[in-house]
Formats: C-alpha cells, structure tokens, sequence
C-alpha cells in the first residue's frame, strides 16, 4: 500500500503543499518568481553560500518523506555563474541513510559507506578549460532523472527503499519533484514512439515542459539520466556491474565523439552538462538513442556501423538519422554524440547485453595474510578451520583439505576478527576512516548487519560468550581511545545492531577481551595499564588495577585462565597480562590485584623464568611477548625473537616451542588444547600440533603490493614478484608456497616463466635480468645491458625470444632458445622512458611473430616484428579522443589470440581499441571502461571472454558480442589490481595486486557450448476471411463516417464462464463483422498489430462457441504497462490471502449479524450509484456492496465477492446492479461480476470473463445490453445480453480505453475513449448474430490532447470528453467532428455528467466544477468558428482527494460525489455547500476504543487522525488530525472518570509522542514525548489519572495524565515491542502482591508480565512473568502455495508477508469475568488460546485454533470471545459451551476485533475498512 498511493507518479511538491511551508522548510533566499520560459511560478533559491539558502522536504530530519518511486525528476535550472548543490537522503532496505549528493562545487567522485558525492560538470565543446565549475549563461532547464535503485545497487551494492529527504541548495531554478517507478521520456512524442515501436512513456502534463510549435524539445531544453537505463529493461539489474563511471551529458551541436577526461575527473562519476556553441543551432533527435560508435579520423568503414547494427536483428527499416546528441549509458558506458549521415538503430539501441552465465567467475582461493596487521588468525570451535583476514577478505581455511570459504565485502582492509563461541557470528572492521563493521552469519557467510562504527579505526573486537555484545576497541578522528559495546542480539533475526555504551578514554589500549564467565565483565591492557570493565544499565565503567611498580609496562596482551571451576568459584578466576619486556602478570579480577608477576628471559641467560623480586623491571632483557593465549593445562606465549613457546601454568619450564622466520604477532589455542595457531608480521600463519610436536604452515604472504606474476604452463607454477623485495614460486593446485628468493639490494620488478623449461626470468630495479633455475634453485645467468630499472619482460609463446624493457628507454631481445640466455640486439630510446613497472607494455602475438610496445613515448605504440626488430608499425593513440583537455597515452598491450594481427590497446582515456597491425586501423572499440584507464588487459584464447583490470575492480566482457558486450564487475582486492591473466587451461584467472586471487572460470569451454541456436522465424499468418461491412447510417455528404473496406477479426475458442449458461445456441451463429478504418496504402488487412493512432482502431471479436485455426491468446499481443491515467483501477496491495476452509453458522443461526459498515473504497473508479428518483444509493467498500437509506441510514450488505470490488453500474429501471471485482485469491483466477437483483436484494448472476480488472461496466438504454471493459492489462471489450446473459461478443482492444458509454439516443451505438481519439461502436443484431462497426475520429491538432479520460452525452447529438490534460472537448456524433475545447482543469478529468445545460466535470485536482454548457449547440451549428467563452463556470467545489465517481439528479442541482481519500459528498450547488455523507480513514485503522456510557467510539489510524463517532448513528462527530505522524494506539478514559469534562482520549504517535484530547472541549489538553522510538500501546489507570505507554523497542512508560511526568520506566520488554496493555481493577487479595491496579504487558518475544500497582503511592510490583518458546514451525496455506509469517506492523497489530520465520504476534488481556485468568495468543508452540491462571501459576484451558490470531477481543458478561485472522476471517468463540462461528466480509486480515463495554456491538477492522457487527443470543 505504500507504493500504490504514488503510482504511477508523485508530484512532490504538490503532495506536501511547499507553498504552505508546513511539512517543508526554506532558509535564506528562497522566493516564488515567475520564469519566462516556462512561463509558470518556479521557486528560485540564491545566496552566495548554499549551505544557507535551501528548500528542504520535508520540515525536519526526525521526519521522511517515506517515497518509494525508483526514478526521481528534478526540474531545475542553474543560475549563470553560480554554484549548486542537491542533496538526497536515501534508506536502504536494511535502514541505512546514505547521503546523495550532486552539487558543481565538487571537483571529483567521492564516496564512503554513507555518502555519495558526485561532481555536476558543464563543458564547452570548443574550450579546454578545467571542466568543474559554475554554470554557463547559457545554462538551461534540466530534467534530471536520478534512477535511485540503480544508484545504489552500482556504486554500494545497496537496495533501495525509500527516498527519506530532499534539500535544494542555492543557486537554482526549481519548478517541481515527481517520483514514479515509470521511465519517463520528455523528448519523444507518443506518435513518434508508436512510429518506431518503442515501449517509452511519455511525461504525464504536469512534469511537461513547454514547446513551441515545430520545434524539438532537444532544441531548449536538457535530459539528464543518472544512471542511465535502457529504454527496455525489464527492470533487472545485475549486482556485479560497474564500477563508477563518468556520464557525459550534453545537447550541443558539434560533438562528435565523447568528451575525453582531464586528468581532473579522471577517477571521478560526475554529470557533465555540456552547454552548447553560439555558432549552430541545437538540433536534437526526438528520441535519444545509442549511437554506433563512428570516427572521422581514422580509416574506419561507416559500413562496419551498420553491419553491427545488423548483427544484433535490427530491422534496417527502422533507422532514422540522428540529428542530435544525446546521452545514453548502456552497460557502464556513456555516448554523447552527432552525427548528421549515421543511421541509428531505434528498436534496440541503448540495450544492455547480458551474457550467461551469471557470475561468469567464482573465487577459488587467494594466496596471502594479513593486510592492515597479521595480528589476527582465530580458530573455529571445532578446531578444523582458522579464520584469518587476507586485505579486504576474510578466509576460512580448513587445516585438514585446504579448502577456502570467503567472506566479501569489504571495500579496504580488515583491521580486526572477532569470532562468537558459538561460531555463529563472526565480526570485522576494516581500516578505511571511518571504520565499517560488518556481522556476518559465519555458516552461510551472508552479511547480516552493516553499520558505521563511531570510531575512525578500529584495532580490536571482542564477542562475549553467547555472542549477544560485541565489543570494540579503537581511535576517534581526535586520537582518543574509544570503546564501544554493541548489542547483536536481534542480527540474526534482521534487527539492527545497537550501541549499548560508549566510553572515551585517555589511556591506551592494545587489547580488550570480553572475560568467559561473565558477560558483562572485560579486561583491557594497555601501555601501563591494566583496567577491569563492568557494563550496568547501559553504562560502561572501569577500574584501574594497582600495578605497582609494572606500571612501567608496555603490557601487550591478555587472556583468561580457561578453568572450569572459574565459572562457579570466583576465586579462581586468573587474568594473564604480558608485556614487552617479557613479564607475565597474573592478576584475580575479584581482588583487582596482582597475585603474582613472572619475567620470562632468554634460554641463553636462564632456564626458566625469574621471580620478579630478583629482576626489578627496567633491569635486563627479557623475551619481548607479543601475544599469549591460556588453555586449561598451559600457556602459549609468542615473541618477537620469533619463537613460539608453550608454558606450563606455573611456567617453571618450556614444554615446546617452535622458531619462525619472523617476530610472532599473535598465537591462539585451539578450544581443545592441542594446537597452537601462530602468525608473524613477516605474513606467516601456521600452527603447532602438540601431541606430535609437528609444526604445519597454513600460509605466507608478500608483505608489499604484487607488481606481476607469470605462469608456468606444466607444473602448474606460478611466480611473483612484490615491492618486498622477494620473488616467490607457489603451487597453483594446493596454493602454497614452493620457493622464495629475497634481494635485500635491489627490488624485482618483472618475471615472466619460459613456457617450456624449467627456468623462470626475472628484472630487477638496478637494471640486471636473471636467469633462475628451479632445478636447483640458483641463479643461471645474469645480464646488465639496461641501465634503468626493468619495466616489462615478456618470453615469445614457441620460447625462442626473451625481451625486455626499463625506465631509460632501451629494449634488450635475448636468445632463450638455448640452457645461457644471451643478448641478441639492444635497441636504445625506443621504449617509453621514465615508465613505471608494468607487465602490460610489452607484448608478443600468439604466433610469436610480432613484438608491440609502448613507446617511444607514452603517445606512441609501435609493432614490431620479433625477429628482427623490424619496425612495421607506429600508431598515436593521442588521436583516438581529440576532445580531451589532455593527450591520451598508452597504458596496457595484449594481442588477440585468435587473431595475432590485431592488438588490444587500454588508453588514459579510458577506452579500449583494438588495432590491425598491418594496417593501424582500428577494427573495435570500447568506450566502456571508465572511469579508470585499464592496467591490464587480457584476452581468452577463444576469444570469448576479456579481462580488465580497473582500480580495484575486474571485469569479464563478453568479447564475442559484435556491439556493446556486457561486461561483470568483481571486487576484493583493497588496491589496485596490477595485472590480470587465464590460466594455461582457460579454466581460471588470476589477478594480482595486494594478494593473489584465483578464479574459476563458471563458462564451458568454447568446444563444448553447443551452436547458438537462430531466433525462431515467424512465419506470415494465412490472410484471415473479411467480411462485407455495411456502409454507415449517413452514405453520403458532411455526415459520412470514413471507412476503408471490410474488416477482419479473429476467433477464440476460449468462451465465456461457467456460469452463464445458455451458449449451446449460440455455437451456430455466424461470426459478428467488424467494420475497421484503414490507412490508405497500408499494407495487409489484418488488424492485428496496428495501433490505435492514424491507422484506426482495430479491433479482435471472439466469438463463444465457434473454434478457429487462427485463434489468438487474449491479452498477448500488446503490451500492459499502465496507462498514465488515474481512471484505471489498481487492486491495493495485500499480503493476505483468503481461508480455504470457512465453518459458516446455520441460517438463523448467528451469533453476529453485520449492521454497518464504516467507510468507502475511495480505491474503486465508478463505484458509487444514486438513483434520485427511487432513492437507491450503493457504494462499495472492500469486497461488500453496501445499500444504505440515506433517510433513516440503514444498511444492506451484499457479499459474495472473494476480491476488492473495481466498479459499479446500475441499470436505467433500477432493477439490477452491476458489480465487478479483481481476480485474485479466494479461488478466483478471473473476475468475478455480478449481477444483483434489487428488490430482492441477492444475486441474480455470476459472469467471469475479464482476466485481471474490469475498468468499467454499462447497461444499454434499453437495459438489453452489459458491457463489460477489462482494465489496461486486460484489454477486453465483452458483450452481454442481459436477458440470458449470455456473452455475444468479446473484443480485444490494441491499447487500453479509458472509458466508455452507450448512446442515450441509440441503444446500438457506443463510444470509447483513449489515446488520442474517439471510437464510435454501431452494433448491429440479426437474432443471435451481432456485428460491430467502428469508426474512429482522433482528436483536432488544434486541441492538442493525447488522452481522452471521461465521457458523456449531453444534448442530441453532443459528446463532452474529459482529457488527461484538462480540457473537455465536444464533439458532433452525427459528423464526428470536434468542434470546440476549452480548459475546464489544471488536472486530469475523470467524472464527467451532463444533464440540460449543466456539465458537472471532476479531477485529479481535487476540484468538482459546474459548468453552463447551454450555449454549446449554437456554438455546434458555427463549425470551426466556435470559441468556448460562452461555456461559464458557474461553480466550483473542492473535495478531500480526486473524483473518482458522482451522481446527480437530472436537474444537477444535488448530487453525491465520492474522493479517493474514501469520502461520500453531498454535494448541493444552490448552496455551493458539500457535507460528508460517509467517510472513513484514508490508510490503516490501528485501534477502536469507546466510551464508558457507550454514546461515542473513537478509532484512530495511519492518516494520523483520531476520529470520535456517535455510535448510535455512525456518523462522524469530531476529528483530531495531526499531519506526517501516524496514530498507532489509543485509549479512552475508564469508568472512573464519568463525568463529561473528564472524558479523555490519549493517543500513541509513530513520533513517540502522546497526545491527550479533551472530548468536552474538543481540543488537545497535553502534548508529552516520553518515547524514543513508535508507540505500539497505550491504556489508562483505573482511576483515570495514570497513563501507561509501550513503545516498539519494548519500554513502557509510566507518565501521569495531567502533568505529563514520566513515573517510571520499565525495560524489561526491551527489545521487542509492545504488543497489548491492559490496566484493570486489582480484585483478589489472595494474589499475594499490594496494590489497587492489576496491568498486563506482552512483548513480540512472547513474553507477558503482570503487574499489581497503586500509582498514588507510586508503587509498581511484578506479580508474574510469562514466557513462552517460540512456534516451531509457521503456517503455511498448503504445499504448494509459498510460506508466509507474522511481522511486526509498527502498531500494535500484525499483518502477514511472504517472509517465514518470524513469530505470530504476543497478545494477551485479562479475562472480564474472572480478573485472576489472562487469556493468550501467540503464547507457544501451537496455533491455540490459552487460559492462564495468575492464582495456580499455570495454563488451566487450551483451545485450538485453525490459524495463528491476529487480533483478539472479549465480551463482559456473554463470555464470547472474538479472534481474528489474517485469512480475513472472524472467528467467535463461546467460552461457555465451547462453540465456534466463523464470519466472512472483510478483504483483509482482520486484524482489529474489539467489543463494546456492553457486548452488544463488535467492531473489526481490515485495514481501512471497519464492520460493526451486532451480537444476537445473548
């Protein structure tokens, strides 16, 4: 529901009436002016400084605006020579608030976890300048279209919600926001969109930007879409997709390829609106469309355009010529270009090719450790798996198979792991300031919370013991010790984490562990210090230990004594401190003191440990312990010597120890005590075995970035070399390493391995290459011809050749043919020189025949042949972009392997050309890399696939696409990627950078893919039989109707329902003709496929009974997308779904007889009927048609519809209805009408026919004819008779209609009303046989509407037409001719009526007018000459929400009009008055409460009112609104309080506000906030002077009624919300507790506590807590249907979702006749009400239910109870006999039931909709 509301768009500012500046707010310089262009009030927004002028939806940042629309439309405009800024808070779905920030102030692309900030850039073609700035004078109004969903599923990987805020800062033009999950094109026409079958949707009036006459919108205004979708996407997007990219956006004339980046936005994503030349005009292209890529400076064929185009099915005769550029982004990749000869392909450009499969790489392994500190390695409970951070990944490594399991996510590296005993949470931050944490489900490795920490680092975590606190310990952005205790109670259920504490501190802390018999105790250590932690009622508080003479001490790590008695005996609990000096501190947390101190000192000087009285501290050297970790039997303690030793607990001797290559950073015993994990800062982690005293490394890692690595193809080799100074050869099947080789002297920069020996090469920084053996593990040969360091090597595949290349410009060819490398040739300056390492810059085709490289300046590549040397070939990759502000140079080189005469070429600018080397042409192209120039290129040998490597991000393209390929993004690597490269077998990739990832490619080999199969071909259907039309009424002069020959039709086997019988005749009647209009010239006679526009309108009958061999599926052939019309109905989502199974009582037999029914479907359209001469008067709400009196007010009920009704039609002797609802659950797969006999009052008929909604039903004036029209998805016009009522014929229209009506004149004729025309139905009977002739009229040029919404006949023979724009058109049936308009709306018209000379016309607007049409048939007889100012507005009404339907007696004088905020109006002109005649709540109905005498009830709800009826009558009697909150629970004064001026209602507001509201004076009294969160209930004190308040994070507050002080506050609910109070009178003393007052709470935990309490003496006591497990399993509706579950609503009500495994909802209430029971639901395992004695402490009854209860309510004195159920059941239950009696009517889960102080009435709610129901039997 919270999306229909906004569909299919939202103005914004009309929604939250800015002008009024109550729910939005303006600072500084913010005015209402009047722009020239538009010609419309627009709101400017100046001032030098933005952060001071703004306008900001909504008024304050506690509130949202809560708008769920994908795409939001800005339509602004800059200020010349001024700066602007927009800022957008967006939630997440998980709750997160990301700022989104568009603003020319910022000079590049930034972002974090929680930010955005994207750089709107203006450029001018013909300049060079710096691209950031402030807008140009030419500046002109924009369209920004933000795809909000997308911007965060790109750029975070995050699920949209809602839009929460909007700031607009100075300096601007601001006309208006809309928000629509709609894809709106403001440049294209509906006429050129049907002309190139396009599925566009053009912008309703309202977003409209004004025109002149035969210009292109192109030409004065700008589209901005960011970022940018396909005009045919289906709405998916992948996850993997790119990273952010620039997005050029421009209307100017002369560009002809894309704007290059300056080195400034380079990295950056910014918006760039390119203002255009004073030289040329603007010519746009009425539709923006991707361009084939072209170029005017190379030798590339324009025909190479084409041939691609043709490649992807593109029918050549669908291209126009592109007159303009525009901006589309389609896969990561933006064209802003012009050309004026350049055909565009209409029907699929801009598409986004998608390549299976889906991801097409998979994480094998990564070979490294560490990364921001290799402190932290961890054992799993089992023992079998550590768990480790590799830079922004964390690994689980299994010790026993080597397997690797990966945690991805984090965008830098980890800084601290922190794992839960139970091992089902493991905790992370990684480094990047601010610190991110993440929670993740450590057996399925989701994440399940992502949060910002308040600390800019984090260094340690820490769980406790049952994983409910986390916490973590690091620096603030002032470098203040920060702690933070977090509650990660609810994660695993999707609640959020919370900070619990939060404490600074001064002095230092290296580690901080949460103690294992306690979780509510820590210890931390520092640099002299040793503090002992408690966490007490949130607060977090320490207490130093007194360290004496250690205070001194650099303590480095500690850990608690793992005895089992420590749990139980206090004194047995033993802290272990370490320090830098080799001390190790036992310390009794109970004491706070130190028992005893020991210094461990090397075997060298002593065997043992010293005590410390012999060595004071600042005397010797002892072993510097960097980490210890205590087991039950000993003590593991690592130290920077590199030794890993195990002590016993006295530590009287060395038990093992192990000695590394490196200090030891950490160690950790496993849980069982038998290994010891160990790591060191030199990227080692293994671990010691102790019963075989083995020692097993786990893993190594470079310590420095990767700079290259190469592959060897038999061994399955693969060799590095890193910034550390080592080179490593590791095994790529078990990822270990093999050998390592360290240069202390000089750094390796290059390696490449000989494909077919056993050698490897490798270049260093000082210039030498040499030659290894991995033999022998030696050096072989060494050469020092560079003088500069190596930058590149690279071995020919056939082995003969070694090249290499350095910084001073040489390149050296060795001859590696034989055992001693030796120089062949030394070639000088003719490599790039002052080049940085890059394995990319050289390159050797696949043949081994060509030799490329960049140089001799960055500019340059040149090809040469490998042998020789020979230059063959010099290209200037300058001149690929000649936009640019800055030369673009080469980056990265790879051949193609299929092809070893084309060369790939990655470019700073970041494309990537593929280049024929004979030649220089260039063959291919792609634009789509940015924003990142690629580092890497490689190609597979297929060539399917191509890898980039990009910043920190790789992509996988589809090479083999002809045009724009897909492309997948894969992230992990915390630094840029240095090289990328398949493996020898195509089976994996390997990427380098701060690790070593190893993929699995998921593709099959090219040989086993099977052939692509071709698109099917569609055969031309055989021409279908015509039929001779009958020529119109009028054969000749000015009243003929055009036609063009027979028409066609074709039909269905498919007839019409069940239960309309009497078809057998029909199976012999002839086909029905169709009379269709032509275009002259058009080809075929069929009318399928044509669209209503010039052509005409076809049309489809199907007739019942009569099979055909060219049967079509109804609904098939065009497409459903919504019309932008809000005369078409839309069911309101529900997640209910009616009960299969419903036990009715026998008739008579009832216990509840339904009396009223409170509110109107303001949801429906035409739903709404008054018959003034007989008084009938029917509305509909829900799925019940409801007959009311409006005399004495009674009511008639008529049910039977299992769905929400759409529509109503009476028929014109007001003696049968006509109702119709949606097809849904209950067992309707199609909708269901019916037809009712009034006197009677039961249903006549059931028809089914209509698949999805009927928009609109219609008696003939003669009362023999119903037609019935399917909504826009449907598309079918069905003809009934109403005397069998059976279907004569069923027509399927092309495009949705808007609205119809039979002619008052001919009972023959019917008109319909859509897009752009008028279409005249002529129905024709012989007996049974029916023809129909359709001529269609569009509408004048002049008049310039595209949608005519409403319709009806006034004066023979006029037609008034409502249009979409405002207009109301008139039109001469007997010529069809439109001879005069007039604006009579600023909105869409969707009631017309017409009676006499009165015209009633009612909108979107809200506003109900009456016009004076009487002058309008002599306006009919002047022709073209008519002007409408003899039409008159003569009054003017506005309602509460549009008009939706209306009825007026024949005179127009009184009348009755309904509003879609579900309100029925009187409507009176003489009186210009309107008067509420049934009205209702516009959103959900949260709770109703009455008053003690029983004369009014008060309900409340989601619209943030608090309603009081009278209840006698059910007539609204005062109504308290507060705007943008909504009222969850309210509560009426007691008993007590009897006297009228103490009638008091109190009400709970999602703000966390209550109100209190004296019905006396008809006002608010108090206005008290003693709430954080949403109040979920609320219940008065017996004596009427207490309040008692729960909230949804489970406190309750005790405040007093009259002066707002809060009493007491109660946490022990927290966390879960509040789910019912009750407050009774305390009536036995036998319960053995004090006080006057008995009140219950009950939590969604199921938990219930009873309370005694007498608030005079403010005293409160709990008598009794209850506490039930949760159900086991949930209901589910049969075994084939999905699950669905409980979940919390916001409210003290629950409604149902497709998401299992939450629990039903916790009520429960004090029994009415005996105060000692409490009755219960939710309460266990089972779907049952349980009767709970607070007397014998026990469940005393049970009673089953069918289905968990949703709302609960019990009668004093009957002893009847009332249940509720999602399954939109009612269920009572006699408590005496036992009985049962279920009820139906609602369409909604019930999830109100409530009984008046008396039992006589009970009220129910579903949703909007409440029924009163009258107890009878009692």
């Amino acid at each position: 529901m919270a999306r229909a509301w906004q569909h299919p768009f939202l103005n914004v500012f009309k929604h939250f009436r800015v002008d009024e500046w109550k729910r939005s707010s303006k600072e500084g310089d913010v005015a209402v002016v009047t722009d020239k262009v538009l010609k419309t009030s627009v709101y400017r927004i100046r001032g030098s400084v933005s952060a001071s002028n703004y306008l900001q939806l909504p008024r304050t940042s506690s509130q949202s605006l809560g708008l769920t629309g994908r795409y939001l439309y800005v339509l602004f405009r800059p200020l010349p020579a001024k700066h602007f800024a927009i800022h957008l808070d967006v939630s997440t779905e998980d709750g997160q608030v990301i700022r989104v920030s568009f603003s020319n102030l910022f000079k590049e692309f930034k972002s974090s976890a929680t930010w955005l900030q994207f750089p709107f850039v203006f450029q001018a073609r013909t300049s060079d300048k710096e691209v950031a700035g402030v807008a140009p004078p030419g500046a002109r109004w924009t369209c920004l279209q933000l795809d909000l969903r997308d911007l965060l599923l790109v750029y975070l990987s995050r699920r949209y919600g809602h839009l929460k805020s909007i700031r607009l800062c100075a300096s601007l033009l601001v006309r208006n926001l809309f928000t629509s999950d709609l894809c709106f094109d403001p440049g294209i026409t509906i006429t050129e969109a049907r002309r190139a079958k396009l599925s566009v949707t053009p912008v309703p009036r309202e977003m409209a930007f004004p025109v002149p006459k035969g210009d292109s919108w192109h030409d004065h205004y700008v589209h901005i879409r960011f970022p940018s979708v396909s005009l045919k996407t289906s709405g998916e997007l992948r996850e993997d997709r790119s990273p952010p990219e620039a997005v050029f956006l421009g209307c100017a004339p002369q560009l002809l390829y894309p704007v290059a980046f300056s080195k400034l936005e380079k990295d950056s994503v910014a918006p760039v609106a390119q203002t255009p030349t004073l030289t040329a005009p603007c010519q746009a292209l009425s539709v923006p469309r991707l361009l084939p890529e072209v170029s005017l400076s190379h030798q590339r064929l324009e025909e190479s355009s084409v041939r691609d185009l043709c490649a992807n099915g593109q029918d050549t005769s669908t291209w126009v010529q592109a007159t303009d550029a525009h901006t589309v982004v389609c896969g990561g990749r933006m064209f802003a270009r012009k050309s004026a000869e350049v055909p565009v392909a209409l029907q699929n450009a801009g598409s986004y090719r998608h390549f299976l499969p889906d991801p097409v790489l998979r994480l094998k392994g990564v070979i490294g450790f560490g990364g921001h500190s290799t402190k932290w390695a961890l054992w799993t409970k089992d023992g079998a798996a550590v768990v480790y951070p590799c830079h922004a990944v964390i690994v689980v490594l299994s010790v026993d198979t080597g397997e690797q399991r990966f945690f991805l996510g984090h965008t830098d590296k980890v800084s601290a792991l922190a794992l839960d005993r139970s091992n089902s949470l493991l905790a992370s931050a990684q480094a990047q300031p601010p610190s991110m944490l993440r929670i993740w489900d450590f057996q399925t490795g989701g994440c399940l919370s992502l949060f910002r920490s308040p600390m800019q680092t984090v260094c340690s975590l820490s769980f406790s013991g049952s994983g409910t606190l986390l916490c973590g310990v690091g620096k603030d952005r002032h470098s203040r010790t920060v702690v933070v205790v977090w509650s990660t109670e609810q994660v695993d259920a999707g609640g959020e984490v919370g900070v619990v504490a939060k404490v600074h501190t001064d002095f230092d802390i290296q580690t901080f562990q949460i103690a294992c018999f306690d979780e509510t105790r820590m210890a931390s250590c520092g640099r002299g210090s040793v503090r002992l932690w408690r966490l007490r009622g949130g607060t977090l508080r320490s207490c130093p230990v007194d360290l004496g003479e250690h205070c001194v001490l650099e303590l480095t790590d500690l850990a608690f004594a793992q005895n089992p008695d420590s749990c139980q005996v206090p004194s047995s609990r033993t802290l272990y401190v370490c320090s830098r000096r080799g001390h190790i501190l036992e310390i009794d947390p109970q004491r706070m003191a130190v028992r005893c101190t020991r210094r461990l000192l090397p075997s060298r000087t002593c065997a043992g440990p010293l005590p410390q009285k012999q060595t004071p501290p600042g005397v010797g050297s002892g072993i510097a312990i960097s980490g210890l970790s205590v087991s039950s039997t000993a003590c593991a303690v690592g130290s920077e010597d590199g030794y890993l030793r195990l002590w016993p607990l006295d530590f009287s001797s060395v038990l093992l120890e192990a000695e590394h290559d490196g200090p030891v950073s950490a160690v950790c015993v496993s849980p069982d005590g038998l290994r010891v994990l160990s790591t060191t800062s030199l990227g080692h982690l293994g671990f010691l075995d102790i019963p075989s005293r083995e020692y097993t490394v786990l893993a190594r890692s470079h310590m420095a970035s990767i700079l290259a690595f190469s592959m060897e193809r038999s061994r399955g080799q693969l060799a590095t070399v890193s910034l550390d100074h080592t080179v490593r050869i590791w095994d790529l099947a078990t990822l270990r390493q093999l050998y390592d080789f360290t240069s202390p002297e000089e750094a390796p920069c290059a390696v490449a391995f000989h494909p077919t020996g056993s050698t490897f090469f490798c270049g260093f920084s000082s210039g030498a290459v040499r030659s290894f053996s991995l033999e022998n593990a030696g050096v072989l040969v060494e050469h020092t011809r560079h003088r500069g360091a190596i930058t590149s090597l690279v071995v020919s595949p056939d082995g003969s050749f070694l090249f290499s290349s350095c910084s001073r410009g040489s390149l050296v060819q060795y001859d590696c043919a034989v055992s001693q490398c030796r120089v062949l040739r030394v070639a000088a300056n003719v490599v790039c020189q002052d080049a940085r390492p890059n394995p990319n810059t050289l390159a050797v085709s696949g043949d081994s025949r060509l030799l490329a490289f960049v140089g001799p300046t960055k500019c340059m590549v040149t090809v040469m042949e490998s042998a020789s040397l020979g230059e063959l070939l010099q290209v200037d990759v300058s001149t690929l972009d000649l936009t640019g502000s800055h030369l673009g140079t080469a980056v990265a080189l790879c051949f193609d392997p299929a092809a070893p005469d084309h060369l790939l070429v990655s470019t700073s600018s970041s494309k990537v050309v593929a280049l024929d080397t004979a030649s220089g042409r260039i063959v291919r192209e792609l634009s789509s890399v940015r924003p990142v120039a690629c580092s890497s290129l490689a190609l597979s040998e297929s060539p399917r696939f191509l890898l980039t490597a990009t910043g920190r991000a790789i992509k996988v393209w589809d090479y083999s696409a002809p045009t724009d390929p897909g492309c997948q993004v894969y992230i992990g690597h915390s630094e840029p990627v240095q090289a990328v490269a398949f493996t020898p077998d195509q089976q994996r990739v390997l990427s380098v950078g701060d690790a070593v990832f190893l993929w699995d490619v998921l593709a099959a080999p090219e040989s086993d893919r099977s052939e692509p199969r071709p698109p099917p071909v569609h055969e031309a259907a055989p021409p279908l039989l015509g039929i001779c039309a009958r020529p119109p009424k009028d054969s000749a002069g000015e009243g003929q109707r055009p036609w063009a020959g027979p028409g066609t039709f074709t039909s269905d086997e498919e007839g019409c329902c069940e239960e309309s019988p009497g078809t057998q005749g029909l199976a012999q009647a002839p086909h029905p003709s169709v009379l269709v209009e032509r275009e002259l010239g058009g080809a075929g006679d069929g009318a399928q496929g044509t669209a209503w526009g010039s052509r005409g309108f076809p049309v489809s009958p199907r007739h019942h009974g009569q099979p055909s061999a060219h049967s079509v599926g109804k609904g098939k052939a065009w497409p459903t997308a919504r019309p932008d019309s809000y005369r078409h109905f839309t069911a309101r989502y529900k997640t209910s779904t009616p009960a299969k199974t419903v036990f009715f009582p026998p008739t008579g037999g009832e216990q509840l007889r339904l009396k009223a029914v409170v509110g109107y479907n303001g949801n429906g359209r035409a739903n709404m009927v008054w018959r003034p001469d007989t008084g009938f008067f029917a509305y509909t709400c829900g799925r019940l048609v409801v007959v009311e009196d409006l005399h004495s007010g009674a009511q008639q009920h008529w049910l039977g519809h299992p769905e929400e009704i759409s529509t109503l039609a009476l028929s014109h002797d007001a003696q049968a209805l006509a109702s119709a609802s949606c097809c849904g659950g209950g067992g309707a797969s199609r909708c269901q009408i019916r037809i009712w006999d009034i006197p009677k009052g039961s249903c006549r008929r059931l028809l089914s026919h209509h698949d999805s909604a009927v928009q609109a039903l219609a008696f003939s004036p003669d009362d023999q004819l119903l037609v019935t029209l399917g909504d826009y998805s449907d598309r079918t016009l069905a003809l009934w008779n109403t005397v069998t009522y059976d279907l004569l014929s069923s027509i399927r229209l092309p495009e949705p209609v808007h609205g119809m009506a039979f002619s008052p004149w001919d009972p023959g004729e019917l008109t319909c009303v859509g897009t752009g025309a008028v279409a005249f139905w002529l129905l024709q009977q012989h007996g049974a046989d029916a023809s129909f002739q359709v001529h269609r009229h569009p509408v004048p040029e002049e008049v310039g509407v595209a949608e005519l919404t409403s319709l009806c006949y006034g004066a023979a023979p006029l037609l008034y037409c409502g249009s979409c724009s405002g207009q109301v058109c008139v039109w001469d049936t007997s010529t069809g001719r439109c001879f005069l308009a007039w604006e009579a709306d600023d909105g869409e018209i969707g009631v017309l009526l017409c009676s006499g000379s009165r015209l009633v016309s009612g909108s979107n607007t809200r506003r109900l007018r009456l016009w004076a049409v009487g002058a309008v048939p002599e306006l009919r007889r002047k022709g073209s000459g008519a002007r409408s100012r003899s039409v008159l507005l003569e009054r003017e009404l506005t309602l509460d929400g549009a008009v939706v339907s209306a009825s007026f007696d024949s005179s127009m004088d009184i009348g009755v009009a309904g509003s879609t905020a579900g309100t029925l109006w009187y409507i009176s002109w003489a009186e210009g008055t309107s008067t509420r005649l049934v009205s209702g709540h516009r959103g959900k109905v949260n709770e109703v409460v009455f008053s003690p005498s029983e004369s009014h009830c008060a309900t409340c709800g989601e619209d943030g009112s608090v309603r009081v009826w009278s209840l006698a009558s059910m007539e609204l009697v005062i109504q308290f609104q507060v705007l943008n909150q909504s009222c969850l629970c309210l509560a009426w004064s007691p008993p007590s309080c009897s006297r009228p001026e103490q009638q008091k209602v109190v009400a709970g507001y999602s703000d966390g506000t209550l109100r209190v509201f004296s019905i006396s004076q008809t006002a608010m009294e108090l206005r008290m906030h003693p709430h954080g969160a949403a109040l979920t209930a609320v219940a008065f004190s017996t004596d009427g002077q207490t309040i008692l308040s729960g909230d949804k994070d489970g406190l309750v507050v005790v405040s007093r009624r009259c002066t707002g002080a809060s009493l007491r506050v109660l946490s022990d609910h927290q966390g879960a919300p509040i789910s019912a109070i009750q407050s009774t009178s305390k009536e036995y003393g036998e319960l053995g507790v004090k006080g006057t007052d008995l009140w219950l709470a009950a939590s969604g935990d199921q938990r219930v506590s009873v309370w005694a309490s007498d608030w005079t003496k403010d005293h409160c006591e709990l008598l009794d807590w209850l506490s039930f497990p949760a159900p086991v399993t949930l209901e589910v509706r049969n075994q084939v249907e999905c699950g669905w579950a409980w979940v919390w609503a916001s409210n003290s009500t629950y409604c149902t979702l497709q998401a299992p495994g939450i629990p039903p909802p916790s009520l429960a209430a004090f029994c009415p006749w005996d105060r000692a029971l409490l009755v219960c639901v939710g309460l266990g395992a089972h779907k049952e009400v349980l009767f709970y004695s607070l007397r014998h402490k026990q469940v005393v009854v049970k009673t089953p239910l069918p289905f968990f209860a949703v709302s609960l309510s019990l009668s004093v004195g009957t002893r009847l109870m009332a249940i509720g159920f999602a399954e939109c059941m009612l269920r009572l239950l006699d408590c005496v006999s036992g009985t049962t009696q279920d009820f139906a009517g609602h369409d909604d889960a019930v999830h109100l039931c409530r009984f008046t102080p008396s039992a006589q009435l009970l009220f129910t709610a579903a949703h909007h909709e409440i029924l009163v129901w009258e107890v009878t039997g009692h």
